[in-house]
């Protein structure tokens, strides 16, 4: 069992939100993927299904960004796993738009959600860093992560979201550089 959190703020009016695309990223995995229905559960919204052989929970923590962690902490307990066996999906300032990198480990970069997670479980979880770029300056970091992804950006964003999910089998199975192999090799081709 591996436990795979998409970080994100609830409600309607944060879902375009460029702090949100951990959110679309667990989704996008629970659409292709044909995961169960959504149900309440570990402060927020959980969807159990397989990825090959994987059986792998998805989450979406409900207690905002600045507290993510609870709910991680929640799931991990429960089902009795290590950090290892935690996979968290976030936006990623330090990284260009709509690439994909996955690291174990390493600091938050003033990430809340991260931060939380780190408090909550430890820092030996494994990351997909979503990128979301940089808006050049750091006093404009805030609108910029909470604001919404722009009209020209919804086709890479959908792209990126749908290359994350084709490739998960990779991720499920431990093999992080073949995920962000074909997901590179996937988004080269557009």
């Amino acid at each position: 069992m591996q436990i795979w959190a998409g970080l994100g703020n609830p409600g309607a009016q944060y879902a375009m939100h460029r702090h949100n695309v951990g959110f679309m990223a667990v989704d996008a995995i629970a659409e292709v993927h044909n995961f169960s229905p959504v149900k309440k559960a570990f402060q927020g919204w959980a969807q159990e299904g397989r990825i090959g052989g994987d059986k792998i929970l998805l989450l979406k923590p409900a207690t905002f960004m600045n507290e993510s962690g609870r709910a991680i902490g929640e799931a991990m307990r429960f089902y009795k796993l290590s950090e290892s066996d935690v996979t968290v999906f976030h936006d990623e300032l330090d990284l260009a738009p709509f690439k994909v990198k996955v690291k174990i480990g390493g600091g938050t970069a003033g990430h809340n959600g991260l931060r939380s997670t780190e408090a909550h479980i430890g820092n030996a979880f494994r990351r997909v860093r979503l990128g979301i770029g940089h808006p050049g300056h750091r006093d404009r970091v805030t609108g910029y992560v909470l604001g919404n992804y722009a009209k020209a950006e919804i086709e890479p964003l959908t792209d990126m979201l749908g290359a994350v999910a084709a490739e998960a089998d990779w991720l499920a199975r431990g093999d992080d550089v073949r995920f962000m192999n074909d997901i590179a090799l996937r988004l080269k081709d557009d």
